[in-house]
């Protein structure tokens, strides 16, 4: 069961409509208006920016395998679809979500490790008492109902690598690209393999001119999908002159003859471009101010 998506928990209750997904949202908000006027925060994705980078900083501090540190997000991502943000302390919710991943995905650290950790990065809402976060984590597994197994798409990446004859270069950037979509809504929106072939198509068709990428893949290709277009159709269906380059060719043919959602990958493709547009806007410091605000003003960190 763990290893097949198909009949998985992730599948079955953790794949949302957009629709769907906004109704969820717009449900807690009409929940608690006043907490929504009091405590105004940044777009979602710059939050998730945030967390993003809060985590990598305590997983490079406990050097932790990357896909834990992608199941910690989802974590946070579906507590938050049932939660309201602004009722909670989130990085206690990090730091938990971070030490739950770590033993679901076999790599696991000391809980009084994590809370020592963690409170070196963030002393002033992380309390030295560890049942804290034993007590954050019972409630983290009680909201997603005990489904902690997590499909990514780095699998399918690797799976498809041979098949698709891609460089080191072009699967460096895909997996740049998989690590940023957890700062969207893509992984409650569609299955791995759709953002595995995404992530593909993107490394190929976008990929820029210098080599090497760690981290995200913002900066190398903010530019180069804007100056494309935006538009992954128009990328792979260019019949001017002598037509695509052939390796682009050859991914066009692998697609035709796929059952990939070819609709639901270029969705993805224009979510992405989105967040590279939206990413150049982000202040780390406005991030972390409103949730001291937030935190403090509620006395959350006690």
């Amino acid at each position: 069961m763990a290893a097949n998506y198909w009949a998985s928990t992730q599948r079955r209750h953790w794949l949302f409509t957009r629709e769907k997904l906004a109704e969820v949202r717009d449900k807690q908000r009409e929940k608690d208006m006043v907490a929504h006027t009091q405590f105004p925060l940044p777009d979602q994705r710059m939050l998730n920016i945030y967390f993003s980078q809060q985590l990598t900083k305590l997983g490079k501090k406990m050097s932790t395998r990357q896909q834990a540190l992608a199941t910690a997000q989802i974590y946070i991502k579906r507590y938050y679809t049932k939660n309201e943000i602004r009722h909670t302390n989130p990085y206690l919710v990090l730091a938990t979500a971070f030490y739950l991943a770590c033993k679901m995905e076999e790599c696991p650290q000391h809980i009084r490790l994590v809370v020592g950790e963690a409170r070196s990065l963030w002393p002033d809402f992380i309390a030295p008492d560890v049942s804290k976060v034993g007590e954050c984590e019972f409630s983290l597994i009680s909201e997603m109902s005990s489904q902690m197994i997590v499909h990514h798409p780095y699998r399918t990446l690797t799976e498809l690598q041979r098949e698709l004859a891609l460089t080191s270069d072009e699967v460096a950037l895909a997996w740049s690209v998989i690590n940023d979509h957890y700062l969207t809504d893509l992984p409650l929106l569609h299955a791995p393999h759709v953002i595995a072939v995404m992530a593909i198509i993107v490394a190929v068709v976008f990929k820029p001119s210098q080599a090497g990428f760690h981290g995200s893949a913002a900066p190398a290709l903010a530019g180069a999908m804007r100056e494309g277009g935006m538009n992954m159709l128009t990328a792979l269906g260019d019949k001017s002159g002598s037509g695509p380059p052939p390796r682009i060719q050859k991914l066009i043919g692998w697609l035709s003859e796929s059952e990939v959602d070819i609709p639901a990958v270029v969705e993805c493709t224009q979510e992405l471009v989105s967040l590279y547009e939206l990413w150049e806007q982000y202040s780390e410091k406005n991030c972390k101010e409103l949730l001291a605000r937030m935190v403090k003003t509620q006395h959350l960190d006690k």
